[in-house]
């Protein structure tokens, strides 16, 4: 098992945890407005770091990325899983294309 799944499982098994006593389950009390909040501050604090040019400051700020998707995830009943799959539908195609199939420029 790699860390992600490792932290995957442990994520799903604080998400019913007291609030009290689980970062995890506070977050999930507080509902998806506050983790998407949360995901969001963490995207933010991860492109300041990338612009610092601190490699361990960007890292750590990665690693909250991570952490907070996969909480993001959880409370939706969505896996990293899910996102490896949509990532293989992805493969061979260029971002241009793919972006351009959302209607995005």
């Amino acid at each position: 098992m790699d860390i992600l799944d490792h932290l995957e499982q442990v994520i799903a098994e604080r998400a019913t945890a007291s609030p009290d006593e689980s970062y995890v389950a506070r977050l999930n009390a507080k509902g998806m407005p506050v983790i998407a909040r949360k995901l969001g501050e963490e995207g933010v604090e991860a492109a300041v770091a990338a612009l610092s040019g601190d490699d361990a400051e960007l890292v750590g700020e990665a690693a909250d990325i991570v952490f907070h998707l996969l909480v993001a995830l959880q409370a939706r009943g969505l896996s990293m899983a899910d996102v490896k799959a949509e990532l293989e539908k992805r493969e061979g195609v260029s971002g241009l294309v793919e972006k351009a199939s959302r209607g995005e420029a």
